[in-house]
């Protein structure tokens, strides 16, 4: 209701004021053209003037404009309604007998300079009195003509506060303007730039380049934060939604990855899961859950959400209750190693894809309890791929990790051999002349960001508590990419895992081929955290501390992903890769793991172990956490060949 009175209020206000600019525009007009007959009282031509600009200001909607928002386009509209009206005059005094067609003329230039200078009079006004009362705030952007203009129309009530531009190319010289804005120069001379301005100025850098990321953001980053300068980064197109632009955003951490975003083509994806029953392990996890809210916008027959934990499992349905409510959800409380709890579970809802998501991911906890973890990643993924399989699913999808490669730690080499078998398992499927059997696709990564038990949360809540940040060497290196990436990706190569692929795709997944995503270049860790200190506003070795305790046990300096031996080879989504790492024999691989749930159940952690490496002979285990070259991994092929 008080939207509905301010529209009402606003209308009346604008078609009285824009009425009176056009029956002045009609004493204007006659002062600049004559007009002869004085047998009208003097107030006809402005009454008329006022009916004319009355009648045209309503098709071309003159009076529904917002003047603070008022832009190209309006404009445009406001010089058709003057006119509009000038014909309307010219016609209304032909009727009449007089010949007025120089009178009509002048009046419709009078009504657009009148109308279109009190708006943008008041543009100006609100710009000088909006940058008074934010203390003198000024705003320099960062990118080019038309990021400017970008800038401009989108938040055109900031636009009377941008003092200049820093562009990147030695074409842009300092003194052009490019949309009306003056470049001041060059990203390397930002700080001198920041600096020049008084220090009672406060500066606002607005990164209005949405390609300006990673290494290239950081430094800026870094630039600003020595003069104090406040860095905000443009929304994306996408965040606009009825008209309604949302607010310039800090810089996120996600922002200063060293790897651009991969778009995504839907429509593989969109076939293979439309109308499908998908069961998802670990469906409350970082992964699980992000899967969970992707699939559901792909139109799945229903989605069963399986996960050990209450908690989590409640999260992601208030989550999808919100986001999808039209799906039909199963959430199913079980433990993936209990056998007969998953026969039941896939007896009584039959579903036709698997997301594997569910396993033991921390390294030193694994290392404390490894025998847990083996049950957990090795056993529990076999019971889910066995029994999936028996009930007649078409495709399961393990979720693996770049820890698998090479691995130091328990955890990894559990998930090199939930890898090895998954791998059996699709090269047996694969291979039958009768086409039939379970697909299994096996897609490997790196850390994603802010996940579960990862070192950003820590990060976080260690600058919540003052400092210091906690890193474990000055060299350790890690592999990130954001959850909703990584998950996309995930669906691209299960898309293409299980899509009937033709040609050397098909040759290398009947190998054992498996997916490997492309994590771009990897990030320092110490790096990150000082560039979340800098994201906090605060200084690092400063303001905040860090601090280097060792690796913990079962760490790597650095991870790979994928094997040395491995030769990648390219598919047909950016992004997406394949390895072919070594196989083993299904009842080979399935006898070892039989003894090895033997030796975890029993608590015969040493001989778990003995198994481990007769199935992963390149298990290095860093029990200790101590850095040796073994524990930097290998030599990153594809880097050595880019």
């Amino acid at each position: 209701m008080a939207e509905c009175l301010r529209k009402i209020r606003t209308l009346a206000v604008n078609s009285t004021l824009d009425t009176v600019m056009g029956g002045l525009a009609a004493i204007v007009a006659t002062g600049l053209c004559p007009y002869p007959d004085t047998a009208w009282p003097w107030w006809s031509l402005p009454a008329l003037g006022m009916a004319a600009i009355g009648a045209a200001g309503w098709p071309f909607r003159v009076f529904q404009q917002h003047w603070r928002f008022a832009g190209r386009s309006d404009f445009w509209r406001l010089a058709g309604a003057c006119m509009l009206a000038g014909l309307l005059v010219t016609g209304v005094l032909g009727l009449l007998g007089a010949r007025a067609v120089a009178f009509g003329g002048a009046y419709a230039m009078a009504a657009f300079v009148i109308m279109a200078g009190v708006r943008a009079g008041y543009q100006c006004w609100r710009s000088y009195r909006d940058g008074r009362g934010r203390g003198g705030r000024r705003v320099i952007l960062l990118g080019d003509g038309e990021d400017a203009s970008r800038f401009l129309s989108l938040m055109p009530d900031m636009g009377g506060l941008v003092v200049g531009m820093v562009v990147e190319g030695r074409q842009r010289r300092p003194g052009r303007r490019l949309r009306g804005v003056p470049v001041l120069g060059q990203v390397a001379d930002l700080p001198g730039i920041l600096s020049a301005f008084r220090v009672e100025d406060e500066l606002l850098l607005v990164v209005a380049d949405p390609r300006f990321r990673g290494e290239r953001l950081s430094t800026v980053l870094r630039m600003a934060q020595e003069t104090g300068t406040q860095v905000r980064c443009m929304p994306d197109l996408s965040g606009i939604a009825g008209g309604v632009m949302t607010p310039l955003h800090p810089v996120r951490l996600s922002d200063l990855l060293n790897r651009p975003a991969v778009a995504h083509d839907g429509q593989g994806i969109a076939d293979m899961l439309r109308g499908r029953r998908v069961l998802i392990t670990g469906a409350g996890g970082s992964i699980g859950s992000e899967l969970a809210r992707q699939i559901a916008g792909h139109a799945p027959d229903r989605l069963i959400l399986v996960d050990i934990g209450e908690f989590p499992l409640w999260q992601v349905d208030i989550d999808l209750a919100e986001k999808a409510p039209d799906i039909t959800r199963h959430l199913v409380l079980a433990d993936i190693r209990d056998a007969g709890r998953m026969e039941r579970v896939f007896a009584r809802f039959r579903p036709e894809l698997v997301f594997h998501a569910a396993a033991l991911k921390h390294v030193p906890m694994v290392e404390e309890n490894p025998c847990e973890g083996l049950l957990t990643n090795v056993t529990g993924t076999r019971i889910v791929a066995d029994t999936a399989a028996r009930h007649g699913v078409a495709a399961m999808v393990l979720i693996s990790t770049d820890k698998a490669v090479n691995p130091a730690s328990v955890m990894g080499a559990s998930k090199r051999i939930a890898e090895m078998y998954c791998q059996a398992l699709d090269v047996e499927a694969r291979n039958r002349r009768d086409g039939g059997g379970m697909q299994c696709v096996t897609v490997r990564f790196g850390n994603v960001m802010g996940s579960t038990g990862s070192v950003i949360p820590l990060f976080r809540h260690q600058l919540e508590c003052g400092g210091p940040l906690t890193v474990t060497d000055p060299r350790m290196t890690r592999y990130f990419m954001t959850v909703s990436e990584a998950v996309g990706l995930v669906l691209q190569a299960s898309a293409r895992g299980t899509g009937g692929q033709a040609g050397g795709m098909a040759v290398l997944l009947r190998g054992g081929g498996v997916f490997v995503l492309d994590m771009g270049t990897p990030v320092r860790i110490v790096d990150l955290a000082r560039q979340m200190i800098v994201l906090a506003g605060l200084r690092p070795d400063r303001d905040v501390q860090i601090r280097f305790t060792g690796l913990r046990p079962g760490e790597k300096l650095t991870e790979d992903l994928f094997y040395k031996q491995e030769i990648l080879q390219p598919t047909d989504c950016p992004g997406l890769r394949m390895a072919t790492p070594r196989t083993v024999d299904l009842a080979q691989v399935a006898n070892i793991m039989d003894s090895l749930t033997l030796a975890c159940r029993d608590g015969d952690g040493a001989r778990a172990l003995d198994l481990v490496r007769r199935l992963v002979p390149e298990f290095a285990h860093n029990p200790h956490g101590v850095a040796t070259p073994d524990t930097a991994g290998q030599v990153d092929v594809e880097r050595n060949a880019s």
